[in-house]
């Protein structure tokens, strides 16, 4: 459906992440104070050298960038395809 994002949790790939879930995936890794200066300040390679706020400022799919994250700081299964219902 346009303008509606898919939510859905698969095994193996992340779906349907948005800003506002990316965000809330970001505090529930890193807690409310760490989570801010982790997209602030950490560069990602996968990322082409930026940081999570410059990739979704750049327009950069929310998914690829909570993959990467995902990826530098292993975040757990239980995170890593999405927030727990």
């Amino acid at each position: 459906m346009a303008g509606r994002p898919e939510w859905s949790v698969a095994v193996g790939r992340v779906v349907g992440v948005r800003h506002t879930e990316f965000r809330g995936l970001m505090q529930a890794q890193f807690g409310p104070l760490r989570a801010p200066s982790v997209a602030r300040d950490h560069v990602f390679s996968a990322l082409a050298g930026r940081t999570a706020d410059e990739a979704l400022a750049a327009g950069e799919d929310p998914k690829v960038i909570w993959r990467a994250v995902c990826d530098d700081f292993d975040v757990s299964d239980a995170l890593r395809y999405g927030l727990p219902d």
